[in-house]
């Protein structure tokens, strides 16, 4: 069987990281796992044209949306023999999931494996924002000591509100990490956690009452059509005065350029994330020199940890494919010929 997977390429590291699995040569160690069954394992560092000759007879694809291949329809039925399109990570938006489901491809995807690495990250650039950090290392760097100039712009956390748009395993988490801060916890989900908002203190609102009231947002919603440029140039427009949005969801859920445009006016105080569309984000992506924000590359679900857990459901995950066993269910994003995650079957 033949199974390819685009990683990145391997690049050298000022310092050596034997943990460090995410790249065409270690490869979550998966060349040792597929010679041990007698597969044919690819690995490509370029998700476009190097993927179309091996189309015709691959029988597993595997990506991750930190350096995603778009699996679009026109490449899904020029594989005919595919049965697996498996996301080592979360999030499977990369995937025309209408189309796999039309050819009974199964989606699976890491369900949890950097759920912790993500919500920290998130709660780290809500802080880098709130207190300007990135003008106070700016300064450090350049030999400057203008302390006016970093702390006009410079704010507790302490009695905000933040709100929180997707309350999945991600969002759930950022609630706890944030409730010590002595912040007020608003939410909005398509599922409502009733259960879950005595624990963590959270408030369930409307969507136009967390734009409209939030003095941090911060997005943990799978891309799909209902969130695809849900935050467009009207609602910015309609979020506070002076606010914050943190995105470490999908890049695609905002409007590139409507962004840019109220950051530079103003309008809000900042932005930071580590999403962006597409991915890996051109050198001369907008987003790169707005102003305003705290942007890194996609990585806020690859620390080390995240790899090895990555590396454990991945295997899995396949393990459970090759000897015809049933996969666990939050792991399944399509499954049978149907969309089965909730995450993406909301219409």
């Amino acid at each position: 069987m033949k199974i390819v997977a685009v990683l990145p390429p391997v690049v050298e590291l000022p310092e050596p990281s034997p943990g460090y699995l995410f790249n065409i040569k270690k490869a979550y160690n998966l060349h040792e796992y597929f010679a041990s069954k007698g597969h044919e394992f690819i690995t490509l560092s370029d998700a476009n044209d190097s993927l179309d000759p091996h189309l015709a007879d691959m029988s597993v694809f595997i990506c991750s949306p930190f350096y995603p291949a778009y699996l679009t329809k026109e490449k899904i039925y020029s594989a005919p023999k595919l049965k697996l399109a498996l996301t080592a990570g979360v999030g499977s938006d990369h995937f025309d999931l209408e189309a796999c489901a039309e050819r009974n491809i199964t989606v699976a995807e890491v369900t949890g494996s950097n759920v912790v690495s993500v919500a920290e990250h998130a709660v780290m650039q809500i802080l880098i924002l709130l207190r300007n950090f990135v003008g106070g290392h700016q300064q450090a760097v350049d030999g400057e000591w203008s302390l006016p100039r970093v702390g006009a712009y410079a704010h507790d956390l302490e009695g905000k509100t933040v709100g929180i748009f997707g309350f999945g395993r991600i969002g759930q988490r950022v609630a706890a990490r944030l409730r010590p801060f002595g912040v007020k916890l608003v939410y909005n989900d398509p599922y409502r956690r009733e259960d879950l908002e005595p624990q963590l203190d959270v408030e369930y609102v409307s969507f136009k009452e967390l734009v409209e009231t939030s003095d941090v947002i911060t997005i943990h919603a799978p891309l799909t059509e209902q969130t695809d440029t849900l935050f467009n140039r009207e609602v910015l427009n309609r979020t506070k005065q002076g606010a914050y949005i943190v995105n470490t969801a999908r890049g695609k859920i905002m409007e590139t350029n409507a962004l840019v445009d109220i950051l530079n006016s103003g309008h809000l105080a900042g932005y930071a994330g580590d999403v962006w569309y597409p991915q890996p984000a051109s050198e001369n992506h907008p987003w790169r020199t707005m102003p305003k924000q705290a942007m890194t590359i996609h990585y806020s679900g690859m620390t080390l940890e995240a790899q090895h857990r990555i590396e454990i459901g991945t295997k899995a995950i396949l393990n459970n494919f090759f000897e015809g066993k049933t996969q666990k269910p939050e792991d399944l994003i399509v499954d049978g010929g149907e969309i089965v995650s909730p995450s993406y079957k909301i219409k």
